[in-house]
């Protein structure tokens, strides 16, 4: 006489194999293996049998349960077997393949890998902040204080509570030193805001690699060694690199930097691509009276600063004669850089 477990598993393995969709035999898997389902009533009942009866029934009831559980499986990759035989009835093979464009990066993002892998080869480390900026951090800090006319240079965007839309990544350098204590050589990129009128060279943001290395006994002349190096690797062995004195109001001297490369369209000409200069102490001592301390001592460090416009030179490397054409999502412009 057969156990009512196995006369359980027959007619579950019926049920299941007559399932006519997935619907069904989802109905089946609940009916009896569900949580009160006939084969977990049985598990339930175990604590009432005798000693002698629960290693029977216990090793009967495991085989029914795995039996179940096998069918419902073979029975469900059934069904989906199915619906993949008949998806494939429906392609015509005789019908051309759907094409796939092969996607590449925008020219600035080239722009950009290549100059940090640049800088990275140099011993600068990456450093990042927020583009919504407080006025501190954005002019105060820079010597460049709320009647300094260089603010006017630099209008940007407000928000309500007073904080900006940052106008330089020179941010990030003001929070690197807060941060943490000198020698530091990072280098920041980023998007800048100003409130420019939008033509063929100024937009209302573009982007910025800026760097920043502080250390004991930096001067002019480690200023001119690492933007050399940085702009023969990105332009060629045979660029002439020139400094031109400027005034920055958050580096002494100040320095802009112009190139003159033959691997450029028009290269034989003077072309500025930066503006650099050694750090300003009263940089070095803003930075000092928010940490509370004088870890960047002026007398004791110095450094100095840059900062490169990736839409200039990603217009001067790649002759693209419109800045706005970096934000138009034109794909017969973008594809000549794919």
């Amino acid at each position: 006489m057969s156990h009512p477990l196995q006369d359980l598993q027959t007619a579950a393995l019926a049920e299941i194999n007559a399932a006519a969709d997935e619907q069904t035999l989802e109905a089946a898997r609940v009916k009896y293996l569900g949580r009160s389902g006939s084969v977990s009533a049985w598990g339930e009942q175990m604590k009432t049998l005798s000693k002698e009866e629960k290693p029977i029934v216990g090793k009967l009831l495991n085989e029914v349960r795995n039996a179940v559980t096998a069918a419902i499986d073979i029975r469900a990759q059934q069904f989906r077997s199915q619906k993949e035989t008949g998806a494939l009835a429906k392609i015509d093979i005789s019908l051309p393949g759907t094409p796939h464009e092969i996607g590449a990066l925008h020219p600035l993002t080239q722009m950009w890998e290549r100059s940090i892998e640049i800088f990275r080869r140099m011993g600068f480390a990456l450093a990042d902040g927020p583009d919504i900026e407080d006025e501190w951090h954005c002019f105060d800090a820079l010597n460049t204080p709320p009647d300094h006319p260089a603010r006017t240079e630099q209008d940007t965007f407000y928000l309500p509570d007073g904080r900006l839309l940052r106008t330089h990544t020179s941010t990030v350098q003001i929070r690197t030193m807060t941060s943490g204590p000198p020698p530091i050589r990072v280098i920041a990129p980023g998007a800048a805001y100003r409130n420019e009128e939008i033509n063929a060279t100024h937009s209302a943001q573009f982007h910025q690699i800026e760097g920043l290395y502080v250390d004991e006994n930096v001067g002019v002349a480690d200023l001119k060694g690492a933007l050399e190096f940085f702009m023969r690797e990105l332009f060629g062995a045979g660029t002439e690199v020139e400094f031109r004195p400027h005034y920055f109001p958050f580096t002494e001297p100040s320095l802009e930097v112009y190139v003159k490369s033959k691997a450029l369209k028009g290269g034989e000409q003077w072309i500025e691509v930066a503006g650099s200069g050694v750090v300003h102490p009263a940089v070095f001592e803003a930075v000092n009276k928010a940490r509370g301390d004088k870890a960047y001592d002026p007398e004791k460090w110095s450094g100095y600063a840059f900062g490169l416009g990736m839409d200039r030179l990603a217009m001067i490397l790649f002759d693209i004669p419109d800045i706005r054409l970096f934000a138009q999502n034109d794909l017969r412009f973008l594809r000549q850089f794919a």
